[in-house]
């Protein structure tokens, strides 16, 4: 233990050594001034060296890597299965100058005799540095061994394994079945190909006979391919094969075992018999599948894993069912993993004489593995003694080192499944301060603007950096001045007299070094006259000012855009240097111009809208458009210009206010006409520049105030000659679409730009490193070119020149790109949690290391759960949550935590890939918080004065439960509260016996739990003491009804302290509880049901509903039938309008009666046919129109209606279901009530037929509409 805290105190110590020192060591090793490398020692250090498993091509010569660098450069050695191995003994081995590497020529001898394990060994006089051991094996692609296959004659229905049994190559061969025609053969869920190349037959059918099921085995490293000789399947349908439930073919038994090494690809396969063909499907039993990196093959048969972690251990289940039945199987998966670091390989120091410093080799993998150290190649323990080193596991400490103690650590870390093996040099170094920033470097900055100016340094010890300005009289230290560590210089709000000649001294033991740099303050961009707010009449034109003051010394550039796009390519749209104009204004035009200008430093805008209205007639003087420029001609021609020179056309009453000139390339853009210049409307001659390899046509418009004019009849075709590119491609930028490649792309040059034929580009790239040599290739009709096996996420300079057959462009600037980006390496350290309260921690970790990142940095993702709650009677485990933190963050907050429970997290680091690992799974506990609600309360043995209360305990406790407090007190129909009571309860109390209480009262009950955190939600609930022993349940009593003519009364006796009392009915024998109808009291002990229909039952009961979602007492259900009704007889006998109608009716008959005697005296006799009327009211009878005879009296059940009348054509009227209705008495139609029992309808004179029970002798009066109506037909 006194050991552990010694590493750790000495350590402590040394870490701000390490940290001063990192800028020293990265200027060394990085390669960003090369200069500084020159002449400094450095040992020996592995650049490049071939793979660890190196499977070589026997037809080619072998060569085996080993590339290093070193001051002075290293001289190297190798080793063979352990011993030396002397290169100039054999004949057939050379190595490379001033490297390591091994040509073989394998001409005179075969290749596997140079099979086995080889170690480059690289030295100079500070150190040695040693590669992996690189095993050499022959790469093997055997034949197959010749067989005669017999057909295989199957019955249809049963399962088939096709054999395949590749020879065993280096590497493995990929399987694959085709037939004669080199077609590959079909597969689905009944027919597949296993991992090892069978091909399987769920059932066989009649279809799958054939003589050529041929399995090829493709051997990747020699691209050869084997083929097994042809096998025939013959399927017969002789006796049908019954239905079966699913069996596995493979894997057999229950279960199986597999193992898998952490990174590489876990595939399991499960491969089912069955008729129908089964369908399988996988889970995993004590988890859930990674999302991204699980995928499905072979239809649903192969689970394929990539990239595998620990967390992929478990269990395993597949299943395959049909219609007849299902199996399973289940596969226990072990992950066990090679060693792989987890801060990252040890870095190489430079110490100063008399610094200390640490080596750390930090790894982990499964089984746990061993660590070694060596110094230049040699196991430690057998090292020179050196009293400033010191090994403890896994790190090397030095303190107080000297000159002389340089040397080349390696560390190997290795288990069962693999090693690693790095080397790491200590460079003591004893040198003077120099400055790496340029020297007279002049700095630009807008005014209150930040400034910075560099002071980048090199020396050892690290020198310390001061800053000076012009007369030197005192540091530069204070306000407004920041000096940062790495000697950078701030001036956070850059004022004009900021302005001036700096100076940057470097000082360390050794001696001083000083650089000069300049600061610039210039005058930010501003508009000073905006554009305006315009609106135009369309055809006409608009002018936008946009009128810019900036530095003197900066360039400006104005850029225009609509509505924040780009100006649509319109030759109307003219862009000056202050203004737009917008000639023959239209619709399309209206919109947003904004006008920005830009300087190499800031920028200024500003907008204006435009809105385009109808143009208005004018009257008297007529202006139009002019006519077209004619006599376009061109003289004084050279190489880039020339001069057009044009006649104008007639004014049209208005002046000419320029010309516009455009052009046509024939050349490039057949058919499409660009803006060239405008010259004012006084000249007609125009000097234009033009760009070589065009074929120029011309055109000239006039503009006035009206408009543009037509275009000029065209120029005659003026050639430019082909020349040199003029510029290089714009928007030059890298990027990565794989971990292993760089894309690089460009914005092409468009055909005006490209001056010549044969346009393409010269890429170049290297590493943004020092030492680094630019690749490059040509590429043509093309935007973009992909390098592929670069190194993961690695800066890289970038340049595209545009060439042609007439020479190179201009010189292309430096652009910087990326490499594609890998899923992180580590995790992230020191991952701790810090709990804030019952509710809240937050989580802290060290940042990931930048380059173990591999990509751009995206955040932190913190993972975390609760295990369980310290409460021993709740051991629940909860899901995952994610929080995720954007950016480079070193802590975050976990809220709306379980209090009192145990958490536990872990973190991740994440990029534009994805995921890196995940961090060592910690946890922390949340103290206690206030309890939740109890879970129940409820009220049992209720007596006269007496009740007991029983209680569980809360579902979260949250701490230790120290109590219960109940409250209660009365409450009356008023729902005034009486006073309050209070009592206290252990915590191991579930129930209380209330006595003393008052009979029929109700009282309401509070309980809460109680923790150290104080009291929690209350759980509330309400009960009515008994009356007597003997008192009703239910709180209603005496329940009646009374059915009168307007609906039916309901009564009741209700002594409840609950004032949501109302009234349910439904149709007796209804089946659905959810036609109750509801009616509301209002506090009243009776209610009047309205709109009941007459010959129905209804089931009627009184509901009260208590407080907080109590169960509502219902009342016994009351039977109350609705009965039918007779009619209402009214006497009409009597009424006064009823006496005169007959009257008139009786008139009207005597006077006809007249008429027909008389005519039949004249001419023969007309019977009259009569009937008496039995009935009580006569019912009037028409005449016959043929011989003003009465009609037949019509007895049956249609009714005959009079002629005239307002019946129906069937001669029927449609009833409402109630018999007592006005409507019979002609006195209204479809009589209805409204909810307050007063009568609605219209006065109508319709004819009524009544369909009774009476049948219909019960005839009523006709309505007295009905009889006038009758009457008008005879007269």
């Amino acid at each position: 233990m006194q050991n552990k805290f010694r590493k750790l105190f000495i350590i402590t110590n040394i870490w701000f050594s390490l940290l001063s020192h990192c800028f020293l060591c990265s200027l060394i090793l990085g390669g960003k001034k090369k200069k500084v490398r020159e002449g400094l020692p450095q040992p020996p250090t592995i650049t490049h060296q071939s793979p660890k498993d190196y499977i070589i091509d026997p037809r080619e010569n072998i060569i085996i890597h080993c590339e290093a660098k070193g001051k002075p450069h290293p001289s190297f050695s190798w080793t063979r299965n352990g011993t030396h191995y002397d290169i100039d003994e054999d004949p057939n081995v050379n190595m490379r100058p001033h490297s390591g590497t091994l040509v073989v020529d394998i001409s005179r001898e075969r290749a596997e005799h140079y099979e086995g394990v080889y170690q480059c060994t690289a030295r100079n006089k500070h150190g040695t540095a040693v590669s992996n051991n690189i095993v050499i094996r022959q790469s093997r692609s055997p034949l197959w061994s010749k067989e005669r296959i017999k057909p295989i004659v199957v019955q249809e229905g049963v399962s088939l394994v096709l054999p395949c049994r590749p020879p065993a190559g280096l590497p493995p061969p990929i399987i694959f079945w085709m037939d004669n025609y080199f077609q590959k053969l079909p597969q689905s869920e009944r027919v597949s190909q296993s991992l090892n190349g069978d091909l399987y037959f769920s059932n066989v059918r009649r279809e799958d006979s054939r003589n050529d099921y041929i399995c090829y085995a493709r051997f990747p490293h020699t691209q050869t391919i084997q083929q097994k000789q042809p096998i025939t399947v013959k399927v017969l349908n002789q006796a049908p094969v019954d239905e079966r439930r699913p069996t596995f073919l493979i894997p057999t038994g229950s279960s199986s075992s597999k193992m898998v090494l952490r990174g590489r690809v876990l595939e399991m396969e499960c491969i089912a018999e069955g008729l129908p063909t089964p369908y399988t499907s996988w889970t995993k039993v004590s988890g859930d599948f990674p999302a991204r990196r699980t995928s499905f093959l072979h239809y649903n048969k192969t689970l394929h894993i990539a990239n595998v972690s620990e967390s992929d251990a478990g269990e395993y289940r597949c299943t395959a069912k049909n219609l007849l039945g299902v199996v399973h199987h289940t596969i226990r998966v072990t992950v066990k993993a090679a060693p792989y670091w987890i801060t990252g390989a040890p870095r190489n120091l430079v110490l100063a004489p008399g610094e200390n410093g640490v080596l750390t080799c930090r790894a982990s993998g499964t089984p746990k593995p061993s660590i070694g150290w060596s110094m230049n190649g040699i196991p430690i323990e057998n090292s020179p003694k050196d009293v400033s080193r010191k090994v403890e596991d896994d790190t090397v400490i030095f303190t107080d080192v000297q000159i002389g103690s340089s040397a080349v650590y390696q560390c190997n870390i290795s288990n069962d499944y693999g090693y690693l093996l790095s080397n790491a040099f200590v460079n003591v170094l004893s040198e003077p301060p120099r400055v790496l920033t340029p020297a007279d470097k002049v700095y630009q900055v807008i005014k209150n603007h930040r400034a910075l100016m560099d002071c980048s340094s090199f020396g050892s010890p690290i020198p310390k950096i001061t800053w000076f300005k012009d007369s030197r009289s005192s540091t530069l230290d204070g306000d407004p001045y920041i000096l940062h560590d790495n000697g950078t210089l701030e001036i956070d709000v850059a004022q004009a007299r900021n302005s001036g000649k700096y100076t940057c001294v470097a000082r360390n033991i050794l001696g001083i070094y000083e650089n000069h740099v300049s600061l610039e303050v210039k005058e930010p961009t501003r508009i000073l006259k905006q554009p305006e707010y315009k609106v135009v009449q369309r055809g006409r034109s608009v002018v936008f000012e946009c009128k810019v003051k900036h530095d003197t010394s900066l360039i400006p550039t104005m850029t225009w855009l609509k509505d924040d796009g780009e100006l649509p390519d319109d030759e109307r749209l003219i862009v000056d240097s202050d203004s737009l104009t917008i000639s023959d204004v239209t619709e399309n035009d209206a919109g947003v111009y904004t006008c920005i200008m830009n300087t190499t430093l800031d920028q200024d805008s500003a907008s204006a809208e435009l809105t385009v209205v109808e143009a208005t007639p004018t009257p008297a003087v007529v202006y139009e458009r002019p006519e077209p420029p004619t006599d376009l001609e061109l003289t004084d021609q050279k190489k880039r210009s020339v001069q057009l020179t044009w006649t104008p056309g007639d004014e049209h009453n208005s002046p000419i206010q320029k010309f516009l000139i455009q052009y046509e390339d024939l050349l490039h853009h057949r058919g499409h006409w660009h803006n060239l210049t405008e010259v004012p409307g006084t000249k007609t001659t125009a000097h234009l520049k033009l760009s070589p390899y065009v074929h120029y046509t011309f055109k000239v418009l006039a503009l006035n105030d009206v408009g543009f004019s037509r275009p000029s009849i065209p120029s005659r075709t003026y050639k430019t000659d082909p020349a040199a590119p003029d510029e290089s491609p714009a928007g030059v930028q890298g990027y990565g679409t794989e971990h292993n490649n760089l894309v690089i792309s460009w914005k092409p040059l468009s055909g005006l730009q490209s001056n010549g034929p044969g346009l393409r580009y010269k890429v170049m790239w290297r590493q943004q490193r020092l030492g680094s040599e630019w690749t490059q290739v040509n590429v043509a009709n093309n935007s973009k070119f992909t390098v592929s096996g670069t190194p993961t996420f690695v800066p890289y300079e970038l340049k595209v020149q545009a060439i042609n057959d007439y020479g190179d462009g201009p010189e292309p600037a430096v652009a910087l790109g990326y490499s594609g980006e890998d899923f992180p390496v580590t995790a992230p350290e020191n991952v701790h949690a810090a709990v804030v309260s019952s509710t809240k921690a937050e989580v802290h970790w060290d940042p990931v290391p930048h380059h173990l990142i591999r990509g751009h940095l995206k955040g932190y993702k913190v993972y975390y759960w609760r295990e369980h709650s310290l409460h021993k009677h709740h051991p629940d485990h909860m899901g995952k949550h994610i929080l995720t933190f954007s950016g480079n963050h070193s802590h975050g907050m976990l809220p709306g935590l379980h209090p009192f429970s145990l958490y536990s997290f872990y973190v991740k680091v994440f990029n534009g890939k994805g995921e890196g690992p995940q961090s060592p799974e910690q946890q922390f506990k949340t103290p206690e918080g206030v309890p939740g609600l109890p879970t129940s309360l409820v009220v049992t043995n209720p007596n006269l004065n007496s009740l007991t209360l029983e209680w569980s305990p809360p579902r979260e406790h949250n701490g230790h439960i120290t109590g219960y407090t109940l409250k209660y007190h009365t409450v009356n129909n008023s729902n005034e509260l009486g006073t309050e009571e209070e009592l206290a309860l252990a915590a191991n109390e579930t129930s209380v016996t209330l006595p003393n209480l008052k009979y029929s009262t109700r009282y309401k009950f509070y309980l809460n739990a109680k923790t150290i955190k104080g009291p929690g939600p209350a759980i509330s609930q309400e009960v009515v003491t008994i009356v007597d022993e003997a008192g009703p349940a239910s709180p209603f009593a005496n329940i009646s009804s009374s059915v009168g003519e307007d609906g039916a009364v309901i009564s009741w006796e209700y002594w409840g302290p609950e004032k949501d009392v109302y009234v349910e009915y439904i149709v007796d024998n209804s089946e659905s509880e959810e036609d109750w109808k509801r009616e509301l009291v209002n506090g009243s002990q009776n209610v009047k049901l309205k709109g009941l229909k007459v010959g129905l039952s209804y089931r009627v009961r009184v509901v009260a509903k208590g407080h907080h979602d109590q169960p509502p007492h219902r009342s016994e259900e009351l039977l109350v039938t609705v009965p039918a009704v007779a009619s209402r007889q009214v006497d009409i006998a009597t009424q006064g309008w009823f006496i005169g109608l007959m009257c008139a009716i009786a008139l009207l008959i005597l006077i006809l009666l007249i008429i027909c005697f008389i005519q039949r005296n004249k001419g023969g006799k007309y019977p009259v046919k009569e009937k008496e009327d039995a009935h009580t009211d006569p019912e009037f009878q028409p005449m016959k129109e043929d011989d003003c005879t009465f009609g037949e009296y019509s007895d049956n059940e249609d009714h005959k209606p009079l002629k005239g009348s307002r019946t129906p054509s069937n001669g029927t009227v449609k009833r409402d279901d109630s018999d007592d209705s006005l409507v019979d008495y002609g006195e209204g139609g479809d009589g209805q009530f409204n909810e307050d029992g007063s009568f609605i309808g219209e006065y109508s004179g319709k004819s009524i037929s009544r369909d009774t029970a009476e049948g219909p002798e019960n005839s009523e009066a006709p309505s007295p509409t009905n009889a006038m109506n009758s009457l008008n037909s005879f007269v």
